[in-house]
């Protein structure tokens, strides 16, 4: 236990500072002030753990986590010891501490009764420190298989696979579509969330241990599937949940209704320097984002910072209430208004707002909606008689994702497609084809980045079982498996 009087010395949370919303409204860097280092804050913070008896964090965190034990080591300044025990479950700790919802925090057991420890920013400060003083390097296997294996995607699923894959032995070659590495960490997550310097620093670990990547390969055309599937020993699907959900409604066609990850994955090009044709841009328009989850707050960032006139978000559903209501008490996952940095800086939000038609003749004009009425089915519908209609420029649909673009997989592969929309896959991540496998949103359809890489640390440990009939890779024990619910 790091301070056994911790959590009552320290009953409030510290977080860093983030930069004055006019500064940051001015460039793409990371929102948050990020500190490292023996920091007082930082100490404070992690001598509230109060090292529980069950550490219901391990339940929140997909990952399992070591949370208490690397708490306790920031407490007592041991930098190393403490990278060591997160990345004994975590590849990519500066990814899931910059953009991860962070449910172990909702599982703290401080929650009962004090605002919980700041977990995911103890971690990003570990990995942080621990870049800082050099304390990550490339983790060369000991002996080399005879196996090789394909991953088909980059994102955050398909690193892990392939990280703990090599450091098995095995040759790992990972394609990409996209021109450069990281799926949706690239080109979905805004600089201001995620600076793209720590996914490349994090790809030149991963080919000095001996990953192989390839990008600009569209699989399902050159090469197909089939033909992959001939040349590996295993292939991984960890292609992500990239199809949106769609928008049904008379207007979705015309010019300048937009899919949020078009938009966002233009946005991201442009950043980092690339040149994108007819770029869709917010510039000086009436920007209207239709759902109020995580990619519509990163569509109201990116509109923002590219100077629109007015921005405004929908969302179908009702306000949560800004606290944990009483009926949903710890050690539950509260139903909260979530508040990211992009709804400090501007714009408006309306909630039970359906959208009933949008309006345009050549191109979006504005939209027309209407206030959200729950029926006792748990429907909802448009309410008849409050319909209004809302000036646009540029609406960008934000809806989430169906599932994967698997039609080439399927078509080629044969492997089945659950009814629901992901690939269908068993217990093992096994498809109905032996030696394919599927990791992350492409199986268990659009969720969180610590699902993606616990998915990917236990594919990996499958792959591995099925090439050589055994393994030594850590599995994430699977929230079946832990003996207790939530």
């Amino acid at each position: 236990m790091a301070d056994p009087r911790g959590f009552l010395r320290t009953r409030d949370r510290e977080l860093p500072e983030s930069r004055p919303v006019p500064l940051r409204l001015q460039d793409w860097r990371e929102v948050h002030e990020h500190r490292v280092g023996d920091s007082p804050y930082l100490t404070r913070q992690a001598g509230r753990c109060m090292d529980c008896g069950i550490p219901f964090c391990h339940q929140g965190c997909p990952l399992g986590n070591l949370i208490p034990e690397w708490n306790d080591l920031v407490w007592r300044g041991q930098w190393e010891e403490a990278i060591e025990r997160l990345h004994a479950t975590n590849n990519f700790p500066e990814f899931t501490g910059r953009i991860c919802p962070a449910p172990c925090e909702n599982s703290c057991v401080l929650g009962i009764n004090q605002p919980p420890v700041t977990i995911k920013n103890i971690e990003v400060s570990i990995i942080d420190e621990a870049w800082e003083r050099g304390l990550v390097h490339p983790v060369v296997p000991d002996r080399l298989t005879d196996s090789t294996v394909a991953v088909v995607g980059s994102g955050p699923s398909g690193l892990a696979v392939a990280q703990q894959l090599t450091r098995a032995g095995h040759t790992v070659v990972v394609f990409e579509k996209d021109d450069a590495i990281g799926g949706l960490l690239r080109y979905g997550v805004p600089d201001f969330k995620l600076e793209k310097a720590h996914i490349d620093r994090r790809v030149a670990q991963m080919e000095a241990e001996g990953t192989r990547f390839r990008t600009g390969v569209t699989v399902g055309e050159d090469p197909t599937w089939d033909e992959l599937r001939a040349r590996f020993d295993a292939v991984v699907i960890a292609i992500g949940a990239s199809l949106p959900r769609s928008l049904r409604v008379e207007g979705r066609a015309l010019p300048g209704v937009v899919n949020a990850m078009t938009y966002l994955s233009q946005s991201n090009a442009v950043v980092a320097g690339r040149t994108v044709a007819d770029q869709i841009t917010a510039t000086d328009k009436d920007v209207i984002i239709i759902g109020g989850g995580d990619t519509g707050s990163d569509c109201l960032g990116t509109a923002l910072r590219q100077g629109a006139r007015s921005v405004t978000t929908l969302a179908i559903g009702y306000q949560p209430p800004v606290e944990r209501p009483q009926d949903q008490p710890w050690p539950t996952t509260p139903r909260v208004l979530e508040m990211s940095s992009s709804h400090e800086e501007g714009g408006e939000r309306k909630f039970l707002a359906s959208t009933v038609q949008i309006l345009g003749t050549d191109r979006v004009e504005g939209l027309r909606v209407a206030e959200t009425d729950y029926l006792p089915d748990g429907r909802r519908v448009p309410k008849v008689g409050t319909e209004k209609e809302i000036p646009a420029d540029l609406v960008l649909v934000a809806m989430g994702f169906a599932g994967p673009d698997a039609t080439a997989v399927s078509d080629q592969l044969g492997v089945s497609i659950a009814p629901s929309g992901p690939i269908a896959r068993g217990e093992d991540y096994a498809t109905t084809v032996p030696g394919v496998f599927v990791a992350g949103d492409a199986g268990r359809g659009q969720s969180l980045i610590v699902w993606a890489i616990a998915e990917g640390r236990a594919v990996a440990a499958e792959v591995d079982k099925y090439l050589t009939g055994a393994t030594e890779l850590p599995v994430p024990v699977r929230p079946q498996d832990r003996g207790f619910q939530i």
